[in-house]
């Protein structure tokens, strides 16, 4: 599956520290209001600045790349802003007016996570049409280039099933805030982990299918890191933290591309027909299950999934609904 350039247990290590230091990173930026927004926009213009000048010869410059480290910035832009926008009475100093109070604003998480994932399935079907069968050789994006199959195929269909089973983000609230806790994340109730599992298995997949030299670190690590947080320290709120690790993860990879490229610990595929197939299965079937159990609760609940809360009777959902 994984071919090691250098020392396992070394690059293992490495993996950890990557783990850890998004964790961390996501940690500091949720909980801190304004360390928040400086990292997802003082910092970005600045090495906005510095991708365009002294680093134009050595970052990505291909479309999916640029698309996605801007995608994911507008999205913790815009989960900042609905956490944190609102206005207070100049002389009781109580909120008369909240940016999330607008129904319509709610739209946007749904919208953000929606076009995130069709970007990687138009890669990947792009991948499935132009190299089926073949070995790409070395391609914009990755260095080693990516093989084309049916896999492709079954992982676009698998991306676009998980884009219809997102449900009841008019249902996204605002954790209270806590002695132990003052970030007021954006939770979603409705996002339970059954399909953030679903989620974490296609996009794995896309990255293995599509920048395979990244797969170690921006599938692995990068998926483990805001999974871990929403089913513990952050319940309810997996897209804040899969947008603010992934706005993190994109920065520094722009910035430090031959870490993933040509660095001692790249880790590369082994371009297994047989891991491919596999991976594309499972995620279709996984994704298929996810969407067959949603039209089991609609039919049974009688509920609209895109404009009411479909889970709203399952634990998991009501755990988080109590922490709004």
């Amino acid at each position: 599956m994984f071919v090691f350039t250098h020392d396992v247990w070394t690059t293992v290590l490495v993996w950890l520290v990557v783990l850890a230091g998004l964790f961390g990173l996501n940690e500091l930026t949720r909980r801190f209001k304004w360390i928040g927004l400086f990292a997802f926009v003082g910092l970005p213009i600045i090495l906005t600045i510095l991708w365009l000048t002294v680093l134009r010869e050595k970052t990505y410059t291909d479309w999916f790349h640029l698309v996605k480290v801007y995608s994911a910035l507008a999205g913790c832009i815009g989960f900042w802003a609905i956490r944190f926008v609102e206005k207070k009475d100049k002389v009781t100093k109580e909120v008369v007016w909240r940016l999330r109070d607008n129904k319509w604003v709610l739209i946007f998480p749904a919208l953000i996570l929606a076009i995130n994932i069709l970007e990687a399935v138009i890669r990947d079907f792009e991948i499935g049409v132009s190299y089926f069968n073949q070995f790409s050789g070395q391609i914009s994006g990755d260095v080693t280039g990516v093989m084309g199959g049916s896999w492709n195929f079954m992982n676009g269909i698998a991306g676009i099933i998980n884009i219809i089973t997102i449900t009841g983000f008019f249902g996204i609230v605002i954790r209270k805030a806590t002695k132990k806790d003052q970030s007021r994340d954006m939770i979603w109730p409705d996002m339970l982990w059954f399909w953030i599992i679903a989620y974490d298995l296609w996009n794995f997949t896309y990255t293995y299918n599509a920048i395979p030299t990244h797969s170690f670190y921006a599938g692995l690590a990068l998926l483990i890191a805001p999974t871990l947080c929403a089913f513990t320290v952050g319940k309810g709120a997996w897209l804040q933290h899969r947008a603010q690790t992934l706005a993190i993860w994109c920065m520094f990879a722009q910035t430090f591309p031959s870490f993933q490229d040509d660095g001692a610990f790249v880790v590369k595929s082994s371009y297994n027909e047989v891991t491919y197939t596999v991976f594309g299965a499972l995620s279709l079937v996984v994704n298929l299950l996810v969407l067959g159990y949603m039209v089991y609760k609609i039919i049974k609940t009688k509920r609209n999934p895109y404009k009411d809360e479909l889970y709203v009777d399952l634990k998991g959902y009501q755990e988080v609904k109590a922490m709004a």
